[in-house]
């Protein structure tokens, strides 16, 4: 088969356009389209000012903030990996007009705004609303770890802060005595000696957090705010990012997709906690509650049960440990009766109120118990309990009747065919955000900085999904898609 004939050489005869280079349906148009369709009131929010007629001219922040967008949509997330993508790359040139912004006027920039522009998320959301794009059946909940811009091996405990501490304080000596004899002395510090005594000051206070009563019990020198987590490739210096999730509704949006519809991130090692404040977000984000909530067995515990119960939000999550709901003689099978205030086990036995125990940071239980000689004469001792002495006991916390009547929702096959949705709604999101858009590490440093980049990156996940829609819509269509403020 004969090659296509081509030549570096080639010639234009009529002067080259680059908008003839960016095809119509493009993602970098909607892009433009949509920053383009931001109001006055909504640069204002995010704090940037109207350019001034005086002065230097400077870069318009519409460009500068489409530039970062199309940047976090396309997995260039560095100042100097833009500024070369702007320099290089059609679709940056024509979304600046082939002008080429440096990294320090872009990284000002973000440094300045990207506490404002996790708004957008918000305002990708409401547009998504607005047009009818969302389907309110399901909301999935899900957390991943994410490698921080910290070695794992600079998360040091109280001991390894103390030796640290010996080895710079003798390096310091050391340093100071071979500069001692400078006559006349050096007008600053040698860096070698002013990196060290910077060193020596994060120590000591690193390990005045470790040494205090409700400190961490390891801080990472490099972030303080990083901390240990479990992530598929092993345990890394990181964060605990969190996402709630949303289906398009393909009929309205004419394919599948899914958008975000709250992002965080939290220096919690696991998602305990995390169900709540993430529905919570998402539900100021959309405006309403989807009908039913998704999470998987790390998010369960009894008070989040409850919470959901008490705000009338229906959620679908399995416990972490389904195999002892299987145990025949599971606190579940033990029958109560309110008037005697007793629990009655599956063999007959009565399990009496024997008092309260006060527990640690965590809600008191009351504890039941059996005959001792009953439960050693009984049938199921050894399966049921193994405590010759007192019997089975049982203990009941206060979340215990919304657990229960949890646990007959789970299964149902109605919450089951619904659980199996939470895969397919929410792990493609991470597995986009990590491939497409580089997300396996971040990399800004302190938990402020991470999470209004992890906001970024869910936003333009989110202009990824809207501009796919836009590009299979009509003109007429297109326009309501980018002219939609926010809410």
């Amino acid at each position: 088969m004969p090659a296509r004939p081509w030549s570096r050489d080639q010639h234009w005869e009529l002067p080259l356009s680059l908008d003839d280079w960016v095809a119509p349906d493009h993602p970098v148009r909607f892009l433009a389209a949509y920053v383009d369709g931001l109001s006055e009131a909504e640069w204002a929010a995010d704090g940037v000012s109207p350019v001034k007629p005086t002065g230097a001219p400077t870069y318009a922040p519409a460009m500068l903030l489409s530039v970062w967008l199309y940047g976090f949509m396309t997995g260039i997330r560095s100042a100097r990996g833009l500024e070369a993508a702007c320099r290089d790359g059609v679709a940056f040139q024509w979304l600046t007009g082939r002008q080429t912004p440096d990294h320090n006027t872009l990284w000002r920039f973000y440094r300045t705004h990207r506490d404002g522009m996790r708004r957008l998320l918000r305002r990708t959301v409401r547009t998504a609303v607005a047009t009818g794009l969302v389907e309110w059946a399901v909301l999935a909940v899900d957390g991943t770890k994410l490698a921080g811009n910290a070695a794992t091996a600079r998360s040091l405990d109280e001991d390894g802060l103390t030796k640290l501490l010996a080895r710079t304080e003798a390096a310091i000596a050391e340093l100071e005595a071979r500069h001692g004899g400078d006559d006349p002395p050096p007008p600053a510090l040698p860096a070698e000696l002013a990196d060290a005594e910077a060193l020596r000051a994060r120590v000591r206070e690193a390990r005045e957090r470790v040494r205090a009563e409700d400190g961490p019990s390891r801080v990472n020198l490099t972030d303080p705010d990083a901390v240990l987590v479990k992530g598929r490739q092993g345990v890394m210096a990181g964060y605990n990012a969190q996402a709630a999730t949303v289906a398009l509704d393909a009929a309205v949006a004419g394919r599948a997709g899914r958008l975000l519809a709250a992002a965080e991130v939290v220096t919690a090692p696991d998602d305990h906690d995390q169900l709540l404040p993430m529905l919570d977000a998402a539900e100021a984000t959309l405006g309403r509650p989807a009908a039913v909530a998704l999470a998987d067995g790390g998010y369960h515990s009894g008070a989040d049960v409850t919470g959901c119960a008490l705000r009338g939000q229906v959620i679908a999550m399995p416990e972490a440990q389904q195999q002892a709901l299987a145990d025949p003689y599971h606190k579940d099978a033990f029958t109560y009766d309110a008037e005697t205030d007793a629990y009655t086990c599956p063999q007959g036995q009565v399990l009496r109120f024997t008092g309260v125990k006060e527990r640690t940071e965590r809600p008191p239980v009351r504890c039941y118990r059996g005959a001792a000689k009953a439960c050693r004469a009984c049938p199921a001792f050894g399966v049921c309990t193994r405590d010759r002495r007192h019997g089975r006991a049982l203990e009941v916390g206060p979340y215990e009747p919304t657990q229960r009547a949890h646990r007959v929702w789970m299964a149902t096959a109605e919450a089951k065919a619904l659980y199996r949705r939470r895969q397919g709604l929410i792990e493609p999101v991470f597995g986009g955000l990590k491939e497409r858009q580089g997300a396996r590490r971040l990399l800004l440093r302190g938990l402020a900085a991470v999470r209004a980049e992890w906001s970024l990156l869910a936003t333009a996940a989110n202009l990824r999904t809207l501009g796919r829609v836009w590009a299979g819509w009509s003109a007429a269509r297109r326009a309501a898609l980018v002219g939609v403020p926010a809410a």
